[in-house]
Order: C-alpha cells, then structure tokens, then sequence
C-alpha cells in the first residue's frame, strides 16, 4: 500500500457524511478475498459526488456497492480502500403512471419498487436475481434483466435516463423524462453492465407496462435437440410468449413456455402452441394420428410447476445449496461450484448441451443449465472438494470451443466461481479486438484507475 494512501486522512470523509455513516469494515464486506479499510453510505447524489472527488484527490480506489448480491461477478479488484454503499439512496422519487415512467434513486431495491408500482397496475418488466436485495444501481451495472427480456427487451431498452456520478465529482446526466428522448449521448446504454468501473449510477428513469391481467405457463419435455427445434419454430411463429426458456441436465431437458394477457388470449395461444408442436414433429397440421402412432421428441405441454420462472435463480443455489449472493465460492464443507452466463445463438443450444454433457462428463461434474429463447442463460458446474482444477479447466475448455470459429459460436462468462477457479483467469474470456476502444473509454471517464480496477474485461 503506497505511504500516501496508508496516511490518509478519514476524518475529511467523516466531514462529508456524518461520522455515523463512515464505518471500519469488517470481513463480510470483503470483495472477492480483497478487504476495503472504509464503508461510506452517502445520503444523497451530491454527497456520492463528493466522496468520489475526495477519494480521488487521495489516491483511493473505489468499489461501489448495492445489495451485495452479484459483488462477486467480475475479476477479483486490484485494489480497494473504499467501499461505497447507495444503501441511503433508496427513494422512489417519481412515478409518472399517466405517462408510464418512473425515477427511482441506485439503492432502491427492485422488489420494493415493483411493489410501488403495482399499486397503479404496472411494473418495471424485468425479473433480475435476487429482486428483494438487488438494487436499481446493481442490475444496472450487471445488466440482469430475466426472463421478461424475450417481450420487452433488457435494461438497455428499459431505461431512458440516468444520473452518474464520476470520479472527478461530476454529476452526469442522459436521457429525460420521455420516452422519445434522443438529446445528448446515451450514456445509459454505456453504464449498463459497465460492473461500476466508469462512474456509480445514483438515479436512473426507466420505462414501464401494465401488469398482466392473467399469467399462464407451460412445459414441454423432450430431448434438447426436439425441444430447441420447437423453441425456434414457435420464435418464428406469431406467438408472443412473454417468457421462453430452455432447462437441461444430465438427467433430462424441458421448455417453458409463458404466455400473459386475458384468459381468452391465453386459450387461443395455448390452442395455436400446440399446432406448432405438431407442425415441429410431422410437418404439416392435422396429421395428429401419425404423431400419436410413433415415439414423440417432444411431450405434450403440461401445466408448468411452481416457481419454474426462477430457475435462473435456483440454479445459483443448486443441490448443495451453495447461494449465489457472492459468487458461487464454497460456504464452510460445502463443495465447490461455478455459475457462468453464456450467451450463444439460440439455434445452437442443443449443439450446447452437447457440449457441455461431453465436458462434464469427462470430469465427472453434475452440470444444469438455464437458458433464455434470446439465447442467455446460466450454466452450473458442480464439484466434490478439491475440484477447483476440474472446474476450471471444463471452463477454459468450453469457453475454447464456443468460440472457435467453426464451433457453436458463443461466450462463457464466469460469474460465481471459487477464488481459486479466478486467480490469474480473466473471469470475462478473451477481450478480442473491442479491448483498445474499452480501455479509452476507461481512460475518458476515469483516468486515475478510480473506479473497480481490474474488475472489467481485460483486466480494465
């Protein structure tokens, strides 16, 4: 720790905050094995701004945080010496219902803003991890949509404005109160997923859609390569689910399928599915006799099971019931797992699972993977102890394979992985040819190295 850093003076924050809101931090506050010296819990955007612009001027790195929940996505940090907390920014500043859009402060937490906006009937249409801890700020800087993202696109298309706080004290602001807004650069788009490394989010104004009247959902079983083909066959049909996944193991694979509307549409929805079904198994409707007489790929739909719309999230806790709040590193006695997101064209899931069974079962790990009809999702390696090796080399070895030219095509990206899977491994893959152009925009909004150092692709 440089001299400079290990004298400074704390009592200059304190002056900022309130000395009540400037704590010694402890263990559990740790991010990824690196220890922060402070925990600062700012009050409004403009005291964030200041604590920024002093750790700056003291030559301190910065790791913002919200819930906690996803703390541990991204490359251990090179360095921390001040946590910084939105957990006081957590108001609902205003719900323009008439014209369906909502501010809302970085800390505010998901779940309790979704109960806000349902007292008008509408709701901020994603279905993040976690939304009872995970903060506005937080999915922001992960881009954690859900499985909303098939019908209403992810956070990037959700938000419409947003306020920044940059290392230098700046208070930055895109974007407006109207849908149509197109003044100033999208600066919103630029943050989102950005893990915190180019300034902290402290407000955002997002767009919103009436809650559904009714809900509805179904699950198909089959083989992965059956069920991908009607998971391509109802994207091209006139359906519009609102919620398309694809669930696999090594024990067997389900689509589900959930449709929103009035109980009518719905009918005529599950009515039409079922043609697709057919058409997908026989090539043509009506021929229902030919498709009864031979073994199906695919199961007729069933009513699906509670919960199934958060799988994305059970699969962070999986058999040992390791949770996912700070990665997916083992608890005491607890076996090791990873939890990765992988993203790759949705015609070639099945080529996926494929790959992945063949990886896994070569290393004797149990695998389940979730995945989204956009062709996102989550991929779950688990292991005995002592099988952080095994865990890490299935991971170079898939992520090798996606992205092979003539492979399936694809990315794998570490989220939740022991610290001994993360030493000296870029949790993020190769960084290709878009690196130089990352690494100036981290120079433009953060020339001192602020901000998350070393948490981004690339080491950025």
């Amino acid at each position: 720790m440089p001299a400079a850093v290990a004298q400074v003076s704390w009592a200059e924050l304190a002056a900022v905050l309130g000395e009540e809101h400037l704590r010694a931090a402890t263990a559990a506050d740790a991010v990824d094995g690196v220890a922060p010296r402070r925990i600062a819990e700012p009050g409004t955007a403009e005291e964030l701004a200041r604590c920024l612009r002093w750790a700056r001027g003291a030559g301190l790195k910065v790791t913002p945080r919200g819930g906690g929940t996803k703390l541990g996505w991204g490359n251990p940090p090179a360095a921390c010496d001040l946590l910084l907390s939105t957990a006081r920014l957590d108001r609902v500043r205003e719900h323009a219902w008439a014209d369906m859009t909502v501010i809302a402060d970085a800390g505010c937490r998901v779940a309790d803003l979704q109960r806000a906006l349902a007292e008008h009937g509408q709701h901020l249409a994603i279905d993040p991890l976690w939304p009872e801890r995970a903060t506005l700020g937080g999915i922001l800087s992960t881009n954690d949509s859900g499985t909303l993202r098939l019908r209403y696109g992810s956070l990037r298309d959700l938000v419409i404005g947003i306020t920044v706080a940059l290392p230098d004290g700046t208070l930055a602001k895109s974007g407006g109160k109207v849908v149509k807004n197109v003044a100033g650069y999208d600066l919103a788009k630029l943050f989102t997923g950005a893990l915190g490394t180019l300034g902290v989010i402290v407000e955002a104004i997002f767009r919103l859609h009436p809650l559904p009247r009714q809900t509805r959902s179904l699950t198909f079983r089959g083989t992965p390569a059956a069920l991908n083909q009607l998971l391509l066959a109802i994207l091209a049909s006139r359906l519009t689910p609102t919620g398309l996944q694809l669930r696999a193991a090594s024990g067997g694979a389900h689509l589900d399928v959930r449709f929103d509307g009035t109980a009518a549409g719905i009918q005529a929805q599950i009515d039409q599915i079922d043609q697709v079904r057919q058409v997908d198994q026989v090539g043509q409707v009506g021929q229902v006799d030919q498709v009864r007489r031979r073994a199906a790929p695919v199961s007729a739909p069933a009513d699906a099971p509670a919960g199934v719309w958060t799988s994305h999230q059970a699969i962070w806790e999986g058999a040992d019931g390791v949770h996912g709040a700070h990665g997916a590193d083992a608890a005491d006695g607890a076996a090791p797992a990873l939890v990765a997101r992988l993203s790759v064209l949705p015609a070639r899931i099945a080529a996926v699972c494929a790959l992945v069974e063949r990886a896994a079962a070569a290393r004797s790990l149990p695998w389940q993977m979730v995945i989204q009809g956009v062709g996102a999702g989550y991929l779950r390696l688990a292991g005995n102890e002592g099988d952080e090796p095994a865990l890490r080399a299935t991971l170079l070895e898939l992520r090798e394979e996606l992205g092979d030219a003539g492979g399936t095509g694809g990315t794998l990206v570490a989220l939740g992985c022991p610290l001994a899977v993360k030493r000296g491994l870029d949790v993020w893959g190769p960084a290709g040819d878009a690196r130089p152009l990352m690494v100036r925009i981290k120079q433009r909004f953060d020339p001192d190295g602020t901000l998350s150092p070393g948490r981004f692709l690339g080491g950025i």
